[in-house]
C-alpha cells in the first residue's frame, strides 16, 4: 500500500469501540523533492450508500429524520437531521445495501435502483466512500412503516414530502446533510420530477 509519493506507512490502533480509529504516520514526497514525515488520524467506518426515493406521479420524495449526536455537538440545536435513507454496506454490494436499508428505514421494497455517483465523504479524516442512488417508488411498494431496526436502536421518522417543499428546505438551510444535498441537486439538475 505505497506509491511513489508515500513510504514507511505505520498504523497504530487508537480505538475500535464502534468503528476503527488509527494513527497513521508516513513519509510523503513533496513537490520540492523533499521527503517529510506526516501523521494523520484516520477513521475507518466502512463504506455506505444513500438513496433519494422519488415518486413521479405524486411529485414527492421520501426523506428521514433522526437524531445525530455529532451534529448536536457541532451547533445543531436539537441534533435532528432530515436525510435520505442511507446505511453502511456491511459487506453487501452497494445496490443490495441500499435496497435493504430502504426497506428497514422507510418501509418500501424497491425492485430497482440507479447508481449515480460514488464519492469520499470527508477524505481528510475518513476512509468512507458513499455510493449515491436514486430510486422511483410507488405506493404499492410499501411493505411496512419503516423506522429502522430495534436491534440497532434506530428511531427514524419517515417523511413523504412534496419535492418542491424538499427543494425549499434545501434552499433555506433546513436540509444540511451533504448526501441529501447532493441527491436533491441531482434531482433538480436531471429534472427527475418534472
Amino acid at each position: 500500500m505505497s506509491n511513489k509519493y508515500i513510504k514507511n506507512i505505520k498504523k497504530t490502533l487508537l480505538s475500535d469501540n464502534y468503528y476503527i480509529l488509527n494513527k497513521v504516520t508516513f513519509d510523503y514526497l513533496m513537490k520540492s523533492g523533499e521527503w517529510v514525515n506526516q501523521m494523520r488520524e484516520v477513521y475507518d467506518r466502512g463504506d455506505g450508500a444513500g438513496i433519494l426515493l422519488y415518486n413521479t406521479k405524486k411529485k414527492t420524495v421520501i426523506l428521514t429524520k433522526q437524531f445525530r449526536m455529532p451534529t448536536f455537538l457541532n451547533d445543531n440545536k436539537d441534533g435532528f437531521l432530515v436525510e435520505v435513507a442511507a446505511g453502511m454496506l456491511d459487506k453487501d454490494n452497494p445496490e443490495a445495501c441500499i435496497i435493504r436499508e430502504t426497506e428497514e428505514e422507510v418501509g418500501y421494497r424497491l425492485k430497482e435502483v440507479k447508481k449515480i455517483y460514488e464519492a469520499y465523504s470527508s477524505p481528510g479524516v475518513m476512509t468512507e466512500k458513499m455510493h449515491f442512488f436514486v430510486g422511483e417508488y410507488t405506493d404499492d411498494m410499501k411493505v411496512s412503516d419503516g423506522g429502522g431496526l430495534d436491534s440497532e436502536a434506530e428511531d427514524i421518522d419517515v417523511l413523504e414530502i412534496p419535492f418542491d417543499k424538499a427543494v425549499d428546505m434545501l434552499h433555506n438551510g433546513k436540509i444540511v446533510d451533504t448526501r441529501t444535498i447532493v441527491l436533491l441537486q441531482y434531482a433538480i439538475i436531471h429534472k427527475l420530477l418534472e
